[in-house]
């Protein structure tokens, strides 16, 4: 056989696809509106994650609760994370299409009672609705995409999510600004109704799920679920308001991570138990998924840097107003998608772990660079490095995410890809509160030897000083990412054949 699909499955694994029936090749047209869901959906969970951000004193002056509002952000987060393990085994169980259905009517079930808020209390337990099922979005969005296409053509829709994703973050704070500042912030949350309601309606119609062996009774782990759901939202609940709500050595900390440590423990016994697990053992058994999952949680951990401590260097420092700083950030959405469309060609002839290894080195290497930058300087120097970033993390992501997706069979795939997705988001959190607390204490010295009493008297070069100190550990975290592939990941993918899938 020869293309690229040849080529791939020969450098992987030395095996020939098949031509068994395959659902997205069979019916080519009917992938369309499909995919425009998947787009769609993608979108949705994307924005929501950011989109309240400049809406803050306008929501604030509304219902009040000025001390609780950064549980906006963590509650979304918090119910986004703890959830995907629940909803990648779910739809290996039930189907993916009933688990994307049920995601999408209680996120937007969740996005009405957001609209209708009326205190920052009820606002926080109905963004927590919505990012229940902003976690059914996210996992289900991106299995239903590796279903749909076999090996050779799963890097264009990927890509095509990928640059989805990364335009709704960065678009999500404009646009909320615009809501709240020329309608009304409620209306952050019904644009979702009408975007959600085409979504639902393309999922109902056009997608057909392949056929499968049907079991006599299908048995979910609900008491695994419940302590992995509990679990993480005490480790999450630390990591995010450790050193914001309270310090990181006081009581509130401390028992959050000790009664996340025994709850890890029951979980652990939970699983190891039952007959249909959340999160299989085989998960961290498999050397490429165990892998795949270490190497993406340290990818959220580096994101941090420039996703939330850019836009404060790029204003502080640079003088550059919201929008500008923006588009500072924005870089890196041009080129992340270009990298991540041609990573085929790429990973077709050095296979997927040496393809992830090149793009992760010269990440780490454009990383290093940041703090060489000139102070102040100008604002296209780090619009470059954002540029070079996303070109180089477009390599690395995409490949992983095609290569472990492409090692397991249809019946495994929803679990697979929720681990990765849900490292990614612990990765994250854990970049926040590591990156946050090296901010603050790098500000917290330039105060000191500055002789300042008022934060508010910081200056910029604090502020640039702190943002290398967190560039520098993001180099690190990358660092961590080459370590685990290169040690941990086979060097050819055990890639199966595109038919392997249910009869």
């Amino acid at each position: 056989m020869s293309g690229a699909a040849g080529r791939a499955d020969r450098t992987e694994d030395g095996a020939t696809p098949g031509r068994a029936h395959d659902p997205g090749a069979a019916a080519p047209r009917r992938r369309g509106p499909v995919v425009a869901a998947l787009m769609m959906g993608m979108a949705l969970a994307a924005l929501d994650g950011t989109i309240v951000a400049t809406a803050v004193p306008q929501i604030v002056g509304d219902l009040g609760g000025l001390s609780l509002f950064s549980w906006l952000f963590s509650g979304y987060l918090l119910a986004v994370t703890v959830t995907l393990p629940v909803y990648g085994k779910l739809s290996d169980t039930f189907g993916r299409k009933p688990v994307l259905i049920a995601g999408i009517v209680l996120f937007l079930a969740g996005s009405l009672l957001c609209a209708a808020a009326w205190s920052m209390e009820s606002l926080i337990a109905f963004r927590i609705v919505q990012g229940l099922g902003g976690g059914a979005l996210q996992g289900t969005v991106q299995t239903i995409a590796a279903d749909l296409y076999p090996l050779k053509e799963r890097p264009r829709i990927q890509a095509r999510l990928s640059t989805v994703w990364a335009t709704s973050s960065v678009a999500g704070p404009a646009l909320g600004g615009l809501l709240a500042g020329y309608a009304d912030w409620r209306w952050i949350f019904l644009v979702n109704l009408p975007v959600g309601g085409v979504a639902l309606w393309l999922i109902v119609r056009h997608l057909a799920e392949p056929a499968r062996e049907r079991r006599t009774r299908a048995r979910v782990d609900w008491p695994g679920a419940l302590a992995i759901f509990s679990t993480g939202t005490l480790l999450l609940t630390a990591l995010v308001q450790g050193g914001v709500a309270w310090p990181w050595l006081s009581p509130p900390s401390l028992a959050l991570f000790t009664g996340a440590a025994v709850l890890m423990a029951v979980t652990v016994l939970i699983e190891r138990r039952a007959a249909e697990p959340i999160i299989p053992g085989w998960v961290w058994r498999r050397r490429t998924i165990a892998a795949v999952n270490l190497s993406l949680g340290a990818l959220g951990l580096l994101m941090v840097a420039p996703t939330v401590f850019l836009p404060t260097y790029a204003q502080t420092v640079l003088g550059l107003g919201p929008i500008a700083a923006g588009f500072v950030l924005s870089a890196m959405t041009l080129s992340w998608p270009v990298t991540a469309a041609l990573s085929d060609r790429v990973y077709n002839r050095m296979g997927f772990r040496l393809t992830a290894v090149t793009g992760m080195s010269f990440a780490v290497l454009v990383l290093l660079a940041f703090p060489l930058l000139p102070y102040p300087g100008e604002p296209w120097q780090p619009a470059l490095i954002m540029l070079l970033l996303g070109a180089a993390l477009g390599l690395f992501q995409l490949p992983l995410i095609v290569g472990v997706q492409s090692t397991v069979p249809w019946a495994e795939r929803g679990t697979t890809t929720a681990s990765v997705l849900f490292c990614r988001q612990v990765g994250q959190s854990l970049g926040a509160a590591i990156f946050g607390a090296v901010a603050n204490a790098v500000l917290a010295t330039r105060l000191t030897e500055g002789g300042l009493d008022d934060p508010g008297t910081l200056t910029p070069r604090a502020v640039d000083t702190a943002v290398e100190y967190v560039f520098a550990g993001a180099a690190a975290a990358g660092a961590l990412a080459l370590v685990v592939l290169l040690t941990l990941a086979p060097r050819r993918f055990p890639v199966l054949r595109d038919d392997d899938r249910p009869a």
